[in-house]
């Protein structure tokens, strides 16, 4: 993202923060590496831009990506050889999967220290014992809840009910643009299945990430290029693997904001287009590149 000239490469915190006297908030549908988030929100102020309580909030909710998210992410991909996701290696997938099983440490288990150690005995019972099956070094408890509440005034100075917010700035008549990061075609329901993100990306998921109800939503705009393209692994009908395909990479600047990987390129698919209309009941298009 770049704006008077000042290049932002922005991973968890959301577009608005760089936006005067706008309020920028994480749902509780997304999965948040604290230690990141915090290295990424001093990344900015470095920029200029002021990350605070009164223009910031994190959701309550939200579940925590943790050390051994990050470390099983990169096992599996590297066990998988050719048949890899393509993820970003950030522990996305497995911090997801943990919340599926109810297991995951949220944001507002770091207010308790007593209610943090019996969240995360449950969740290290799980995971050391894949990591003693895979020959790998177990996680002590206690050395990762010292990490945590270290951290944890910095991360719950920001953290709030954000339903409870969203209704509110529903009450007085505010506006409220919700942000999505990746293609519909990476949904984990609707998508290229299995190579997918491990959430939902259709446009309905602002409300369940955020705890609002369906009707907040009036009006969804879809993004997309005049050409199209890919990170990582999985089917592309278009993809453009000769001179074309690479031009479009270099003059387009294709390469991942969080890895640097450089996209895939193919023509503008018009069939997957109208697809991922259907599927996110878009409103209107804006078209980019």
């Amino acid at each position: 993202m770049v704006i008077d000239g000042i290049t932002y490469k922005l991973r968890l915190l959301p577009s608005g923060i760089v936006r005067k006297n706008k309020i920028s908030i994480i749902g509780n549908g997304v999965v948040v590496d604290p230690w990141a988030l915090l290295e990424e929100i001093e990344e900015i102020k470095s920029k200029g831009v002021d990350v605070n309580e009164n223009n910031f909030i994190v959701s309550e909710s939200a579940n925590l990506i943790l050390p051994f998210h990050r470390e099983m992410d990169e096992i599996r991909e590297d066990a998988a050889g050719k048949s890899k996701i393509g993820t970003t290696r950030r522990g996305i997938g497995p911090a997801y999967e943990d919340k599926v099983g109810r297991r995951s440490i949220r944001v507002m288990d770091l207010r308790s220290e007593s209610n943090l150690d019996h969240r995360l005995e449950n969740v290290l019972l799980h995971h050391n014992a894949i990591r003693k099956g895979l020959g790998k070094k177990i996680y002590k408890k206690d050395q990762l809840k010292k990490e945590l509440l270290k951290i944890a005034p910095e991360i719950l100075k920001f953290s709030q009910p954000v339903w409870l917010k969203i209704d509110e700035f529903k009450k007085k008549g505010k506006k409220i643009l919700f942000e999505g990061a990746q293609g519909i075609l990476l949904d984990v329901d609707h998508g290229t299945y299995p190579f997918v993100t491990s959430s939902n990306t259709v446009a309905a998921s602002a409300a369940t990430g955020t705890g609002c109800g369906p009707n907040t939503i009036n009006y969804v705009l879809g993004i997309t290029k005049t050409y199209t393209t890919r990170v990582g692994e999985g089917p592309f009908p278009t993809e453009l693997t000769d001179d074309i395909g690479e031009i479009l990479g270099l003059r387009g600047k294709e390469f991942g904001t969080v890895t640097s990987r450089k996209r895939r390129c193919g023509w503008f698919d018009g069939v997957l287009v109208r697809q991922t209309i259907k599927i996110s009941g878009i409103d209107g298009i804006a078209l980019t590149k």
